[in-house]
């Protein structure tokens, strides 16, 4: 059986989350109160729905509360789940709710704002974000981005129990959200100052090669290796499904996406189901 328990901020797209598993033949149910997760769990076993996503989050008051202790009977039943945690930062959660005029589930007089809501909810969610298994920032995701990243994490089949995110980025422009692990490789020679690399990308062959040339650009990566083969076992046995590996230069079209394909290929070619994000490779 496939057990998804999707929780996580309100307005963060939960409800999209829902529409995607479900043309993946998923069995979705919104909003369900933890004590009712168990024996509909049960119920789905005996009539062979393998397929089930749950949502549970704060809307359910007082009942959201035994949330923990739910999850804790399932696994006793040998039953296996995995977290999806959907965040976004407080800005982009309050324009999605003035565009909606929707209420935010803790408003009342103990938060008289969406900004004191979101805060409140935060910390009563952040147990629950430790847990998980799979986080999504969604504030920078369109609709699509959002439907690809779900079906990239329930839909492909993961080969060697972990899905690693490999993404490369500027400095200048902001470090990535929610990333589990990020190496800085400004140290490093810049193919920027060489006029005939500066506006190519790590994509090239000539970058990679000028970015690799030099002695301790080939220590590093191998240093660099070396970490990710001992950490990456260790966050799975821990039970995490998906890693996210940054790498930063400054402005993100070089150094770091020289790297980070040097990354992917690598832990392809060890079987892991691996993703590339590019995030800053088309900045002027």
């Amino acid at each position: 059986m496939e057990l998804i328990v999707i929780t996580g901020l309100s307005g963060a797209g939960k409800s999209k989350t829902v529409e995607t598993l479900e043309d993946m033949s998923f069995y979705c149910v919104d909003n369900i109160p933890p004590e009712l997760i168990h024996p509909f769990v049960d119920i789905c076993r005996r009539t062979n729905i393998n397929r089930i996503a749950l949502v549970a989050d704060i809307r359910g008051g007082v009942l959201f509360d035994s949330l923990l202790e739910q999850l804790k009977k399932i696994n006793e039943t040998g039953i296996s789940y995995k977290i999806l945690f959907l965040d976004a930062d407080d800005d982009v959660i309050i324009s999605r709710y003035k565009e909606t005029r929707r209420k935010h589930p803790l408003i009342s007089e103990q938060c008289s704002t969406i900004s004191e809501a979101i805060l409140l909810e935060r910390e009563k969610l952040s147990f629950l974000k430790a847990m998980a298994n799979f986080v999504i920032n969604t504030g920078s995701l369109t609709s699509l981005q959002l439907k690809e990243k779900i079906s990239q994490l329930f839909l492909s089949e993961i080969k060697n129990g972990m899905i690693i995110n490999f993404i490369s980025f500027g400095f200048k422009n902001g470090v990535p959200h929610d990333i589990d692990l990020l190496f800085d490789v400004r140290c490093l020679p810049n193919p920027f100052y060489v006029p005939a690399l500066k506006y190519r990308t790590g994509l090239e062959k000539c970058v990679q090669d000028y970015v690799m040339k030099w002695e301790e650009s080939k220590i590093f990566k191998q240093k660099l290796l070396e970490m990710l083969d001992f950490l990456i076992p260790l966050y799975k046995d821990e039970g995490k499904g998906q890693l996210v590996v940054s790498v930063g230069c400054t402005g993100g079209k070089h150094r770091s996406v020289t790297f980070v394909e040097l990354l992917s290929e690598y832990f392809s070619n060890k079987n892991y189901k691996v993703f590339v994000t590019h995030r800053d490779i088309e900045r002027q």
